[in-house]
């Protein structure tokens, strides 16, 4: 079942209208696979599909979006980010930018605290890994 998400955005923002295991809506539209949404530039495809392909280049490239803060959805299960990962986004940039704050969290809490946090006004970038479901025992 879709866990429906309200956010308090302006309309012409990017928000995550629902979110369940193997999709994300974003702004009504269905995403079946990895994505990144910021509230200015919103949504796109994004080629990471499990945390293990999660390369530090990966969470580097964000910084195009110039966000304070990325948050890194990591599928169903939550995973500890490492400082090697982190380190793109932690130290300065490459022409001197400011670090970047990341946080991981699985992927259903990264999208509600994107909605929070863009509601805010907060410049946040959500990197989220949408996994298939998993299927259910069958009786």
């Amino acid at each position: 079942m879709a866990s429906l998400l309200q956010p308090d955005l302006v309309a012409s923002h990017a928000s995550i209208t629902a979110y369940e295991p193997g999709r994300i809506d974003i702004s009504g539209t269905p995403f079946l696979s990895s994505v990144i949404v910021s509230p200015g530039a919103g949504a796109e495809a994004w080629h990471v599909q499990t945390f293990e392909d999660l390369r530090a280049e990966d969470l580097s490239a964000l910084r195009r979006f110039r966000p304070e803060l990325v948050l890194l959805g990591t599928g169903r299960r939550h995973h500890m980010l490492s400082a090697r990962l982190a380190a793109g986004l932690c130290s300065l940039g490459p022409q001197a930018e400011p670090p970047v704050g990341v946080e991981s969290m699985d992927t259903a809490a990264a999208c509600r605290t994107f909605n929070l946090l863009a509601s805010e006004g907060r410049r946040v970038v959500a990197a989220l890994i949408v996994q298939p479901p998993t299927s259910s025992p069958k009786p």
